[in-house]
């Protein structure tokens, strides 16, 4: 057993970090979260670290309740990476020319595009379902009145904190593509709204934290915030194929002497709600800042904009529900960051990468998070790593 177990309320915490290192204000929102009635297990991975009301870095499986701050706002968020026929001898000695056609291609920040991307024009794009996902938007956005217009010219684009978009190498010399998006700010509006919604029904009125409100099955809440959780899910996950058929035709142009080819694209959420079963009962497993590593599938553990990333297959191990961690994890805040590292230090720690140096990105430098070879170690019985990237090119928002 490579995890610490610690005493809880209602289930025990299985900690696959070192508990010592997590703050004290993480460990509380763990013993919190500990205390919920429908709870039936709590996995606690390497890369923990605090959040609104649930821990980042946690999964918590629950028996006919879901609570929405252990998604996390940014519903759906997660990674894609592909590895393509390019070597690092195809790549020019200067990047910065690749860097700018990518953010020529994919709006970053709170960008979008001008009109909205036709998947049909994207090259190989599957477009079956697209007509039925848009057709139940208006079911979705009457919680938050988000336009229609805003969300399909946002489907295709970064967003901004933590969110990038990257070339890099394994340790044989082949270029792979990889991104970090989610459900741009549709997600969170629908996640902000429902909380609050939560945070009113009677139920939940004596939880030691009010954000740890829950829905309950077979309730009309419940049956709105699944249908507003799925669907900005699948917004997520196709705002990332969206965004990587645009990197692919970007990689294609630019290297069309070597006319690239690409293998099967990874893609994986890590703030989602999935439905599961284990021992027998029907859970709702909630994997805020973790992804899905059952036997054999594929998952992405990125670093930082200046360390390495990992490529993995989950072990599927029941103790942690089949779940690894989703990155490195913050060890500090943005502001502690903002206000410990320069841009200087920035340019050290972001040496050998074509990316932004400025104050803007400050608190996303490496410096701020936690070591990312030491958070693989730590669930070595979680998955397997299959290769081990480092950026050459790391598009911010």
């Amino acid at each position: 057993m490579s995890y610490t177990e610690l005493p809880g309320a209602q289930v025990p915490i299985r900690m696959w970090a070192d508990p010592s290192t997590v703050e004290d204000v993480a460990m509380q929102q763990l013993r919190n979260v500990a205390t919920l009635p429908w709870i039936k297990g709590l996995a606690v991975m390497p890369d923990v670290h605090y959040g609104k009301g649930a821990t980042v870095g946690s999964v918590i499986a629950m028996h006919g309740a879901v609570c929405p701050a252990a998604v996390g706002v940014d519903i759906g968020c997660g990674m894609s990476a592909v590895k393509t026929s390019l070597t690092a001898a195809d790549l020019p000695d200067d990047l910065s020319r690749l860097r700018s056609r990518i953010e020529q291609a994919i709006p970053v920040g709170r960008g979008m595009h001008d009109d909205p991307v036709d998947p049909g024009a994207l090259h190989g794009y599957p477009t079956a379902g697209w007509d039925d996902f848009w057709s139940r938007f208006d079911g979705v956005a009457a919680a938050v009145h988000f336009r229609q217009d805003r969300a399909t010219k946002q489907m295709g684009s970064l967003g901004s904190g933590n969110h990038f978009i990257e070339c890099c190498l394994d340790e044989d010399g082949a270029v792979w593509l990889m991104l970090h998006s989610g459900s741009r700010n549709i997600g969170k509006e629908l996640a902000d709204f429902h909380i609050g919604q939560a945070r009113k029904l009677p139920h939940n009125q004596g939880l030691v934290d009010r954000d740890l409100a829950v829905f309950i099955a077979d309730t009309p809440q419940m049956a709105a915030y699944r249908n507003d959780l799925f669907w900005a899910q699948e917004y997520a996950k196709r705002n990332r194929a969206v965004m990587m058929a645009l990197f692919q035709d970007v990689i294609r142009k630019e290297f069309r002497k070597a006319r690239p080819v690409f293998d099967q694209v990874i893609s994986c959420h890590h703030n989602y709600v999935a439905e599961e079963r284990y021992e027998g009962m029907d859970l709702l497993v909630t994997r805020k800042g973790a992804i899905s590593a059952r036997g054999g599938e594929w998952g992405i553990i990125p670093g930082s904009m200046g360390t390495e990333s990992y490529i993995v297959r989950g072990l599927g191990n029941e103790e942690s529900f089949n779940s690894a961690s989703h990155g490195a994890g913050r060890r500090m805040s943005r502001n502690a960051a903002k206000k410990r590292f320069s841009t200087r230090d920035l340019e050290q720690q972001t040496a050998g990468v074509e990316c932004r140096k400025d104050s803007g990105v400050v608190d996303e430098i490496p410096g701020a998070y936690k070591p990312i070879g030491q958070v693989i170690e730590q669930q070595r019985d979680l998955v397997q790593v299959v290769a081990k990237l480092k950026q050459v090119v790391c598009v911010k928002g």
